[in-house]
């Protein structure tokens, strides 16, 4: 067996500079030259009454399997048909209301330019993104977005790097567009991706994760400080809400207030809670999100938040460990 020889340090950095930076000039460069054409892709898309169809072969393929995705999670329904496959049963799935949407850096890709008629003869609408404006794809297509490059990353000029990093960033702008004339927002986005700490994040509200007010530990100011302790233990919260006569949140005492009172050699058994507790509590609304809560705390560094409604009632309470619990943190 042939042994692999070691890269010199200084060379693999090199190339990996080179690399960024070849890329990084690719896809600046695309800004440069989108217009009319980019409008109409995304008018055309807008419009469509059908489905969109993704297709590609070879890396331009992984690039359109990634559009094709992205557009399905960003409110343009969408799937990816593999231009191989199309030819042998899968062109069936096309209709004449769909668009398809054909990746490939040559334009000349023998299996895409097989379909194309067959799309064509359906009636439905064919983009062309391509590194080619005047390949067999980009002049078959109703739209044609350029993605060329000056070079490929690769030393030999021959790798699809270059290339497909700009046909990834042409059609994430693309889906991008789609998704702001969609007026697609962030509960939006939250249905599309229900799983995993994304969707935790963005569907679960404060009151889906709060402890309500019958759990949650209360006392009147006019107590002494060691039955303000007391209830703070059968709470397990940390913390205790002093409530006015009203029924409203005046105060709350936690386990950093009762640190510091004791650091001063304040008698738990003789002071009143109203003269160590902590005025004007922090709050948020219920309808508010989790992930609004979890930011609130780590920007004010507290462990608590009450939850109150417009009139300030006390409705419940969370702390970290609701929020852990949820997994929203």
């Amino acid at each position: 067996m042939n042994s692999v020889p070691s890269p010199s340090l200084n060379r693999a950095l090199e190339l990996g500079r080179r690399v960024l930076e070849i890329e990084a000039r690719a896809v600046a460069s695309l800004a440069e030259r989108i217009g009319e054409a980019f409008v109409q892709a995304t008018g055309m898309i807008l419009g469509c009454k059908g489905r969109v169809i993704v297709s590609g072969i070879g890396k331009s393929g992984h690039i359109a399997r990634k559009f094709a995705a992205t557009l399905a999670s960003t409110g343009t329904p969408a799937y990816f048909v593999h231009a191989a496959e199309a030819a042998h049963g899968d062109l069936g799935m096309i209709a004449a209301e769909d668009i398809v949407i054909a990746i490939s850096n040559s334009g000349a890709s023998a299996e895409l330019l097989t379909i194309v008629p067959q799309v064509k003869r359906r009636g439905a609408r064919l983009i062309a993104i391509t590194g080619n404006a005047d390949s067999p794809l980009a002049l078959d297509a109703d739209v044609h977005l350029d993605a060329a490059v000056a070079e490929e990353a690769c030393p030999l000029n021959l790798a699809p790097t270059a290339s497909t990093t700009a046909e990834l960033a042409l059609s994430d702008a693309l889906a991008v567009a789609l998704l702001d004339a969609r007026g697609f927002g962030t509960e939006d986005f939250a249905r599309s991706h229900p799983g995993g700490s994304l969707g935790r994040r963005l569907l679960t509200h404060v009151r889906d994760v709060m402890r309500p007010r019958e759990h949650v530990p209360t006392i009147t100011d006019d107590v002494f400080l060691i039955e303000a302790l007391l209830a703070m233990t059968r709470g397990s919260m940390g913390m205790t809400v002093a409530l006015g006569a009203d029924g409203k949140p005046e105060g709350i005492f936690t386990d950093g207030d009762l640190r510091r009172a004791l650091e001063k050699g304040i008698d738990v058994r003789t002071t009143r809670l109203s003269k160590v507790l902590t005025k004007n509590p922090h709050a948020i609304a219920p309808d508010a999100l989790a992930a609004e809560a979890a930011e609130m705390m780590e920007r004010l560094r507290v462990s608590q938040l009450l939850v109150i409604d417009s009139d300030g009632t006390l409705l419940g309470a969370l702390n970290t460990h609701d929020l852990m619990q949820a997994r929203v943190i």
